[in-house]
């Protein structure tokens, strides 16, 4: 296993901006590349599946026809890592729900405690107040963010590692 402590090796924009550029002058760069984002997800994606399931847990009372808002939100819960650009770096990301019920920002609101407004089924004149579960997706990643920080980093440097031991 890669030892960061060893490289000085610290997860930040510039760190990521700099393995960017030294595979890319590597002769199978983009193959590395693509290499490292994956190792970065996979890393991640426990992190994911934890924030999945404390949206399905979500009580869910309501009958309608629409598609289930849990499922849907849940859906839309993946890794993303980005090596290069404005703004490196990786995370766990819950986007928007474009076509869910007129609902895009389901994610977003159903993690917030004071929840959102709507109106009762599409009668404009009668509006109600809904609350999800309150900092569902805060909550899933409680305790452990050092844990997948320190899951992307050993990917980081087995990549540097990997890059390092190419020009011995």
């Amino acid at each position: 296993m890669a030892d960061t402590s060893r490289l000085g090796l610290e997860l930040t924009p510039q760190n990521l901006r700099q393995i960017s550029r030294a595979l890319r002058a590597e002769e199978d760069g983009k193959e590395l590349r693509k290499e490292l984002t994956r190792g970065m997800r996979e890393a991640l994606k426990p992190g994911a599946a934890q924030a999945k399931s404390a949206i399905m847990s979500m009580s869910s009372v309501t009958p309608h026809d629409g598609p289930a808002l849990k499922t849907a939100i849940a859906r839309k819960i993946r890794p993303e890592v980005r090596i290069s650009g404005k703004f490196p770096g990786a995370k766990i990301k819950a986007f928007k729900t474009k076509n869910l019920r007129n609902f895009p920002n389901a994610p977003k609101r159903t993690n917030r405690a004071s929840g959102w407004r709507h109106p009762v089924y599409g009668n404009r004149e009668v509006w109600v107040q809904q609350t999800g579960k309150a900092k569902w997706f805060d909550r899933a990643f409680e305790g452990q963010d050092a844990h997948y920080k320190r899951q992307v980093q050993l990917a980081l440097a087995g990549m540097v590692n990997r890059i390092a031991s190419r020009s011995d």
